[in-house]
């Protein structure tokens, strides 16, 4: 199968399984599984490859597909978390209306995603982009009402970057005569320094938007509040990462190396840095302050996506290492708590940390799976986390970065405080009684969070099977090799081995235990039998982690909100109040519109004799 085939696969079976709902449920239901799966097989198949297909032509120019180490590995990634978000939808979407339309939208996303990662011109960049933000704009919207602001929000914000692509594009056109990746990346270093970097402020403009890196995340909390939670974790997992791809491509695939480190004195990959700097620590204590489960989880993706460009936009073989890394890592264990929230609310019906409570008893797989993700998430020593953010940190303080690695250790620390958040007030505590009958998870919720956890944990102990992989990315690109073994990585300033680590963890946790068989055994006591300063807490009220962080909140609320946003919402109301006032220009009325011909005649007769008598 050839990558066109591959694509065409992918887009036919998006609209076949909307037909096949027409006639059955089940039917639609099955396919959309299969095809999802189906398409994982050629992906794999194509390891290791270095094909390359023109598929079509337009207006001359040739429209190209290739698939490369790069484009393989999110092209994996992509596949992978759709198909686990299709087999999750198919108990939570359950019962809901325009599911034929849902089913369609999500496998659009998915051509659009898997058509971005192996286009190999910038016509086909574009149209795959295109159809990607666009089907993403109705899934977002997909529950109405507040869904279709969000929406709104995103797809203007998308707009904006698909019109700073579209100017690049014609630029790069004008100017090199060809829209080829391999062109346009000849044709670079022949150009001067300044139209290198406008072509990088355009694109970066755009994957900036894509990325929701500062200053342009606004949309993404709303966005990933109102979406249903299995396009959630498409969402975040990978669908933002087709932000990384370009950001990637550009830098290091099209301009390369030696031009982005030396490209306005060395400026320009380190302003990328500080902005990822910032997307790391505002968002990361913003995420602290959130109530709602999956808008805490959208603020940490957005922190989260900081590392990433932080690693890959430092300039070094280590920190690119890690940030391609942390790519992947970010796409299983976000995706994992995305799903693991959408498993609680689907059961319980609600996304509120102060309603919940306790449910480790009543949903004891996922609240494991959800733990793992969180250890993920901080970066716990045996997670996959850990190793990426371990290298991104060792990049930093090699490269003299102090600042910016002070910067990644105090996000994490922040981390930590929102995400025992997350779990103490979903899965500990007193269980709230009206949730006494709340049931596990259906099991097709549980096999996709049950395989994200496998893999955080398996590739946190042997992180050498993707490290290989994006260490032949990363020598591609002109860095220097890493010494990768399966269970780590070894430099000169000593050798991260995640077996001994794993072999010293596991012999502690058994000390722990046996200490614990040695202590007292456990006393049942009535649910109610807690007490807050020695105050007795009234009955439903026992859920102690209820603004859990209400005086750090006080403390530092008024220097957190989202003035990025505050200002978006200002120039939109300018717009509105201008495009009203002019609007009233254009009344209808047959005499008005003679009249302001006959004023501007006038205008230009009283000009016309100003500058004769001048």
């Amino acid at each position: 199968m050839n990558l066109a085939q591959l694509i065409l696969i992918s887009l036919c079976g998006a609209f076949l399984t909307y037909l096949l709902g027409k006639a059955s449920s089940r039917i639609r239901d099955t396919f959309a599984v299969f095809i999802s799966l189906l398409l994982i097989i050629p992906l794999f198949c194509l390891y290791g490859k270095n094909e390359e297909i023109t598929y079509y032509s337009f207006l001359g120019l040739p429209l190209i597909l290739k698939i490369t180490p790069l484009s393989w590995l999110f092209a994996i990634a992509v596949q992978t978390i759709t198909s686990l978000s299709v087999i999750f939808s198919l108990s939570y979407m359950k019962g809901k209306e325009r599911l034929d339309f849902y089913y369609l939208m999500l496998l659009l996303v998915n051509t659009g995603m898997l058509g971005i990662v192996l286009s190999a011109d910038l016509i086909s960049f574009y149209i795959f982009w295109e159809i990607m933000s666009w089907s993403t704009f109705l899934l977002i919207s997909y529950n109405r009402g507040p869904a279709l602001h969000a929406g709104m929000k995103y797809i203007v914000m998308s707009i904006i970057g698909s019109a700073s692509m579209i100017i690049g594009i014609l630029s790069l056109y004008v100017n090199c005569g060809s829209l080829d990746f391999v062109q346009i990346a000849s044709f670079i270093p022949r150009t001067s320094s300044g139209y290198t970097l406008f072509i990088l402020i355009l694109f970066c403009i755009t994957f900036g938007i894509k990325n929701a890196i500062a200053p342009f995340h606004t949309w993404l909390p709303d966005a990933h509040s109102e979406a249903p939670s299995p396009f959630s974790a498409v969402l975040s997992g990978v669908l933002i990462k087709m932000g990384t791809y370009g950001f990637i491509l550009f830098m290091y695939t099209i301009a390369g190396l030696n031009i982005i480190i030396n490209i306005g004195g060395g400026s320009f990959h380190y302003l990328i840095s500080i902005l990822a700097a910032i997307t790391i620590i505002f968002p990361t204590f913003i995420a602290v302050l959130q109530d709602d489960a999956k808008r805490l989880l959208a603020w940490s993706s957005i922190a989260q996506v900081g590392y990433i460009i932080l690693g890959i936009a430092i300039g070094t073989g280590l920190g690119f290492v890690g940030g391609v890394f942390h790519f992947f890592n970010h796409a299983a264990f976000k995706a994992l708590l995305f799903l693991s929230v959408g498993a609680v609310e689907y059961r319980t019906g609600t996304r509120d940390l102060n309603s919940l409570g306790g449910l480790i008893k009543k949903m004891p797989i996922t609240f494991f799976c959800a733990l793992i993700g969180v250890f993920g998430l901080i970066g716990m020593p045996l997670t996959n986390g850990f190793v990426s953010k371990w290298l991104i940190y060792k990049a930093l303080i090699l490269g003299e970065h102090p600042f910016l690695a002070f910067i990644a250790l105090f996000g994490t620390w922040g981390t930590i405080i929102y995400s025992y958040k997350l779990i103490h007030n979903i899965f500990l505590g007193q269980l709230p009684e009206k949730f006494s009958n709340v049931r596990k998870a259906p099991v097709t919720m549980r096999i996709p969070v049950i395989f994200l956890s496998l893999v955080v944990v398996v590739f946190g102990i042997l992180p050498g099977i993707p490290l290989k992989i994006i260490d032949t990315i990363s020598a591609s690109f002109g860095f220097q090799p890493q010494d990768i073994q399966i269970w780590g990585i070894a430099s000169e300033t000593g050798v991260l081995n995640m077996v001994n680590i794993f072999a010293a963890i596991f012999a502690a946790l058994i000390f722990v235990w046996l200490l614990f068989l040695m202590g007292r055994k456990k006393i049942n006591i009535a649910q109610d039998d807690s007490y807050a300063a020695g105050a007795y807490v009234p009955k439903d009220k026992y859920n102690y982690t209820v603004d859990f962080y209400k005086p750090l909140s006080g403390m530092i609320k008024p220097y957190l909100r989202d003035f990025v946003d505050d200002f978006y919402l200002w120039l939109a109301d300018v717009i509105r109040t201008f495009s009203d006032k002019t609007r009233k220009i254009y009344c209808g009325d047959l005499g008005y519109y003679i009249s302001y011909i006959v004023l501007f005649l006038a205008v230009l007769i009283v000009l016309k004799m100003g500058l004769k008598i001048w």
